[in-house]
């Protein structure tokens, strides 16, 4: 049977989708171009949500995988790429806001209450599959939860609670499958599970350990030079050595229960190994991984700053439509709610090439080839 011939707006929903502007209104006939400018931008977020849950879905799948395809890594590159840019893409959209006047706003204002964007349940969903621990999130202010805010007025489920509490169930996050990645992180050439492993991986982060010690033993000679007196030396020698033992706390793990420490170090000597010896081919992507997801992180903060910003241009420091702090509580979110701390940590841990530990076993890192033909 012939399929039927497609028009445009029959794929893409053209009239649905340009009659979903009406806000509590039947249509947006009777509202003001500042209302309907609001609602659109909200419901193209929206949609850029979706597009980065699907992505971010996908990348999540391929990396529980264990071992992790190689062939599958230009994938999840390319997928957090799309993520970063649709996470920019979105923070764009507060210039339009912008347009408004605070009197613009106000005219419509009150409708809204008592919503408020932290019901954005695919915002959430977004936090709770990178990784972002119940633990660290901060009350948006009556509502005793998160989940709470997503419920209808009367306590019932609504859609947003549904489709929260089922992510909430769709395990593991990100952050988790990516640290299990770097567990299993071949250092020096050794792997979890082989004989001496623990004793490879301790030998290489007292070794960088080393190695970093002497790159802030440099850093400070030089600072010493712009250092203009007594005090000024000592204020650097306290701070560079301050940088030196809390590098080397970080790469002992010290920071985290003593039960979780060989993890932890053997994961932060994996993210060590991949940016200081890059080059080699088996690292290659594996670096080009970590960097999409600190540009994944960093276009999220940038959007939280973005927004609080546009938030705080429009409407100033009042309080939010669904009694949060407002601007307040969006500064907080930007500084606070970071997923992949381990990632971001190791920048400050990192050498100049020429100083880095010698390799071992580099022939472990390099293209896999076919056996010679036999004779």
């Amino acid at each position: 049977m012939a399929r039927k011939p497609t028009a445009y707006w029959d794929y893409i929903k053209v009239e649905e989708l340009l009659a979903l502007q009406g806000g509590l209104d039947a249509s947006d006939d009777g509202l003001s171009n500042d209302e309907v400018l609001f609602i659109t931008v909200h419901q193209i977020d929206e949609l850029w949500f979706k597009l980065v849950l699907r992505d971010l879905t996908a990348v999540r799948t391929l990396f529980a995988k264990a071992p992790v395809p190689e062939q599958a890594l230009a994938s999840v590159v390319r997928g957090l790429r799309r993520i970063d840019l649709l996470l920019r893409q979105t923070a764009e959209h507060f210039a339009l806001m912008e347009t408004m006047t605070t009197r613009d706003y106000l005219a419509f204002r009150d409708k809204l209450s008592p919503a408020s964007g932290f019901q954005s349940a695919q915002m959430r969903e977004i936090e709770i599959l990178l990784g972002l621990a119940d633990g660290d999130r901060i009350p948006l202010g009556h509502e005793g939860s998160y989940l709470s805010a997503l419920k209808g007025h009367d306590g019932s489920e609504s859609a947003a609670y549904r489709r929260v509490v089922k992510r909430l169930e769709d395990r593991p996050t990100l952050k988790e499958v990516i640290y299990d990645w770097l567990y299993r992180t071949p250092i020096q050439g050794s792997i979890p599970g082989q004989p001496g492993d623990d004793e490879h991986v301790r030998a290489f982060v007292d070794s960088y350990a080393k190695v970093h010690a002497k790159a802030v033993s440099r850093a400070l000679e030089l600072a010493r030079t712009d250092a203009l007196t007594a005090a000024d030396v000592e204020r650097l020698e306290k701070r560079y050595a301050r940088e030196v033992e809390d590098g080397r706390k970080f790469l002992l793990a010290e920071d985290v229960p003593a039960e979780s420490r060989a993890r932890h170090m053997r994961i932060r000597a994996a993210l060590l190994f991949i940016e200081g010896y890059r080059e080699l081919p088996l690292l290659a992507w594996p670096r080009e991984i970590i960097e999409g997801l600190v540009a994944v992180e960093q276009a999220f903060v940038l959007f939280r700053q973005r927004h609080a910003r546009m938030v705080e241009r429009v409407i100033g420091r009042r309080t939010g439509t669904g009694g949060s702090a407002g601007v307040e509580y969006l500064d907080q979110t930007a500084l606070k709610y970071r997923i992949f701390n381990e990632i971001w940590a190791v920048r400050t841990l990192l050498v100049d090439k020429k100083h880095l530990p010698p390799l071992e076993n580099p022939s472990f890192y390099g293209f896999a080839t076919d056996p010679p033909p036999s004779s």
